[in-house]
């Protein structure tokens, strides 16, 4: 039986549509860019005849004259794939149409299926949303049209008009707009192409268009062929998983688990587009789902998979799995902890790429506005690889030379008379190009890459075998390929190789070599961006922040096993560090050095609360720690956020930044003016004049004091409600019952503090050994619930199926996943008695310990 491979079945996907995409321009929306990047599908995109591969959101009218095709004629038809609903992407899909004149025909293809556009309040499409979508575009683009070649035809002249701007609101507005697309008379006048009649015009342009709307639902992000996570900028990702209530802690993340799914229209977007996903999913891999969830938002997920089954997909003849739907909720330590794991470290230290397309600016209603943010905004998971950093560690005047000698070399064979102006233009780019040279920013802009999933060394993808590896191993493992590339490329390096062991020396040496020449730099180039990001990860002015991180963990660690006073002493003197070491110097050295800035305590401060609660589940009467321990705390942020208000830029302090920083500023001038009157003091005449004005002084002094007063006051309140948030975190599992087993299964690792297993271990470890998992719900299929309810009376009834008992098991976390749980999933797996059942690990997003930080506290905080 074939194994279960998503890289395979999102390429054949794409060669399902070759049809469409053969001869066409094809357009990516920033999700699917994504997710195409992590497949590496532009290749294959081509090798179906594809004549371009554009950016929708950075869409240009040259374009067309694009073509690596160069056997077919000028492109016809373009094809939009997009990972947002259909209502968010009409904007840029219209401006393409309006700027591409000669195009006949138009595929689209979107993730998100008819049912999840009639099902998402922010869709204003029905159950026939395809049809009515074709309709829709078609009537915008004769609309536009005959608006620009009519306005086009009184002014006589032919003008390009600027596309969408970023802020234009709304489905109706694009409709409306008249900047919302190039005029079409840019290429010909309508008299020339139409005659007089716009009527005519628009009828033309009508026939001329063919719309067709196609659901592509295989559209995500593979780190390997059993790991996945959704695009960054896709609908699905974006939308909101909690509404905001008592039980909410971030629209990014499921509530609270309380034993209440959600019904009806409380059900957040976010748990029915995740649903449609998967089930859309699991029919492409022509898989049939037996459903099981742990916690609230996974059980409405796992109940909407249900209703979604028929008996005719029952019936079919296809593979049974197990799906294990957990919320993220129910472990937030381990996302939040600076873990061993390699490819947390470069997805934390590498820089992102920005983000293509702002969020939508449709105007949500006054209900929605109460539920909360239409989308979240979401960290890209395309990292940028300074490759120049590591192939070329310092530039020359030589190679700046020898680049501007290829340039005229160039130059004087394309054209030989205009040489003299070109040369003089030649001695400017030569001073423009030593001058940027020169800047760090564009030394590391020069050459960037990104990770590819599919690029295999001898049948293994990289990222796969990185993921199930520590720092250490994954390092080492990186300098075994690197070597044995060089064996292929027959290079040898006097290198004194130390086993065990992986530099900055041992790596770099090897990158520079494999990339020399051009046809060895293309042969091993997913090798060359790997070890790339493991040297910058490494390097020590990223790495010793994320073992400040790990050591700072480590210590709260131990005193949540001694007492509660030792961990809330431990919280202070984070904090007070921290406020000490921002006051003395900037952040970026402060990072190089390994010191931790406020924002990090509060990062630590939130992991202590959440050991708090599994520790001192009874300590004080609301929160675990005592009144007294709470609150010298709340003194210690308070006091942090008075002397580095520019540090403090979060979300429960909104509204009251600049009154912090126009405070620390006035303070500051005072301190250096009482400094100054010390120095010297000087009795003049004119001092006698003001002897009479002490009051008028006091009253100015007292207003001061009143307002610094307030706003203390005010800041003290807010610190309190952050505190209560803190008290929901370490209230995270009072609700469930995980306590009993999960200390057993803890016991095991009791020689070893520091090697606490995260919750997806523990679960897969006590699925696989056939125990029982409280709260685990299993979702009965519809042919389960007619043998429930009909034919059960009669004594055929169906037995409950085991999860381990299934020979492919597909675990998503419904918020996000980090690389440490892939890893520890895969640990379990091998430790149990069926090692070779097929796992597949998926989830929402691919989560940092910075990205837990702006859920938790950042703007997608409910604080």
């Amino acid at each position: 039986m074939a194994t279960v491979d998503v890289i395979k079945c999102c390429t054949d996907s794409i060669r399902q549509i070759s049809d469409e995409i053969r001869d066409a321009i094809i357009y990516l929306d920033a999700g699917s860019t994504e997710s195409f990047e992590f497949l590496g599908a532009f290749s294959l995109f081509l090798e179906l005849g594809a004549h371009a591969i554009c950016s929708l959101e950075k869409m240009s009218p040259l374009d067309k004259v694009v073509d690596w095709n160069s056997t077919s004629g000028p492109a016809k038809k373009i094809v939009v794939i997009t990972s947002r609903l259909l209502s968010d992407a009409h904007r840029y899909i219209l401006r393409c149409l309006s700027a591409l004149q000669t195009i006949c025909s138009c595929a689209i293809f979107t993730c998100i299926s008819e049912t999840g556009h009639s099902a998402c309040p922010e869709s204003p499409l029905g159950p026939d949303a395809y049809r009515e979508y074709e309709s829709f575009l078609v009537q915008d683009y004769e609309e536009l049209a005959g608006k620009s070649l009519r306005n086009s035809s009184h002014a006589g002249e032919s003008t390009v008009k600027e596309s969408v701007s970023a802020e234009d609101e709304g489905w109706s507005q694009l409709t409306t707009s008249e900047e919302a697309t190039p005029n079409f008379s840019s290429v010909a006048s309508p008299q020339k192409l139409y005659g007089d009649s716009v009527i005519d015009l628009r009828e033309d342009v009508g026939k001329k268009l063919k719309v067709s709307v196609h659901h592509f639902p295989l559209v995500l992000c593979p780190f390997s062929p059993r790991f996945f996570v959704l695009p960054s900028e896709g609908s699905v990702a974006e939308a909101y998983l909690s509404t905001e209530h008592g039980n909410s802690m971030s629209f990014g993340l499921p509530p609270i688990s309380t034993g209440t799914p959600a019904d009806g229209e409380d059900v957040p977007p976010g748990a029915i587009l995740t649903a449609q996903f998967l089930y859309h999913l699991a029919a492409k891999m022509d898989l049939k789902l037996e459903i099981f969830s742990l916690g609230d938002i996974s059980k409405t997920v796992g109940k909407l998979l249900t209703d979604m089954s028929s008996l005719y997909d029952v019936g079919r003849r296809k593979r049974s799995a197990g799906l294990l739907l957990i919320d993220r909720t129910l472990d937030l330590l381990t996302p939040c902890c600076h873990g061993d794991s390699l490819v947390d470290r470069m997805f934390s230290s590498l820089p992102r790429r920005e983000r293509m397309s702002p969020l939508s600016q449709a105007k949500s209603s006054q209900s929605q506005l109460k539920l909360g943010p239409a989308y979240l905004q979401r960290s890209p998971l395309t990292v940028q690889i300074p490759l120049n950093n590591s192939l070329r560690e310092e530039t020359s005047s030589f190679d700046n030379f020898q680049l501007v000698e290829n340039i005229e070399a160039f130059l004087r064979g394309w054209s030989s008379r205009d040489s003299t102006s070109q040369m003089v233009e030649l001695v400017n780019l030569s001073a423009k190009l030593s001058d940027e040279m020169s800047s760090q920013d564009f030394q590391s802009d020069l050459l960037c890459g990104s990770f590819v999933s599919t690029e295999n060394f001898h049948g293994t993808p990289y990222l796969e075998a990185i993921l199930e590896r520590r720092t250490k191993d994954g390092a080492v493992l990186i300098k075994k390929w690197l070597q044995e590339s060089l064996r292929r490329e027959n290079m040898s390096l006097n290198l004194k190789v130390r086993p065990g062991y992986v530099s900055k020396s041992d790596l770099q040496p090897m990158i520079k070599a494999l990339a020399k020449s051009q046809s060895s730099l293309t042969k091993n180039k997913g090798i060359i961006q790997l070890a790339a990001a493991a040297l910058y990860a490494l390097d020590e002015s990223h790495s010793a922040k994320w073992d400040a991180f790990n050591s700072a963990e480590k210590i709260l660690n131990v005193n949540a096993g001694d007492t509660s006073q030792s961990l809330a002493a431990q919280i202070s003197d984070l904090i007070n560090k921290s406020a000490f070491v921002s006051s003395q110097g900037n952040n970026k050295m402060d990072a190089q050095r390994g010191l931790l800035t406020l924002q990090d305590a509060l990062l630590l401060t939130i992991v202590g609360y959440i050991l708090a609660g599994e520790n001192f589940p009874s300590s004080g009467t609301v929160g675990p720690f005592s009144w007294q321990e709470e609150h010298f705390m709340k003194e210690a942020i308070v006091d942090a956020i008075v002397e580095n208000p520019t540090v403090a830029k979060l979300k429960f302090l909104q509204g009251l930044t600049q009154d912090l920083e126009a405070n620390f500023n006035r303070q500051s001038e005072e301190k250096k003016e009482g400094l100054s009157n010390t120095e010297g003091v000087d009795f003049d005449d004119d001092d006698w004049g003001s002897w009479g004005d002490e009051d008028a002084g006091k009253d100015k002094n007292k207003e001061q004091v009143y307002g610094d007063m307030q706003l203390k006051l005010e800041l003290r309140d807010r610190v309190d409600n952050l505190f209560k948030f803190f008290h929901k975190l370490s209230s995270l599992k009072k609700n469930i019952s995980f306590r009993e087993w999960s200390q057993a299964l803890e016991s095991k690792f009791n020689d070893d503090p520091y090697s606490k297993k995260g919750l997806l271990y523990k679960v897969l470890s006590r699925v696989l050994a056939k125990h029982e998992v409280p709260g685990l719900e299993y979702h009965s299929s519809t042919v389960g619930r007619l043998f429930k309810s009909g034919f059960g009376r009669f004594g055929l009834g169906q037995a409950k199926p085991s999860l381990a008992d299934q020979d492919v098991i597909l675990v998503f976390v419904v918020g996000g996943i980090n690389a440490v749980e892939v890893r520890e999933a895969r640990e379990a797996l091998s430790e149990s008695s069926r090692p070779e059942v097929e796992l597949i690990i998926g989830g929402t997003t691919l989560l940092t310990p910075n990205d837990m930080f702006e859920l938790l506290l950042g703007d997608c905080s409910c604080v």
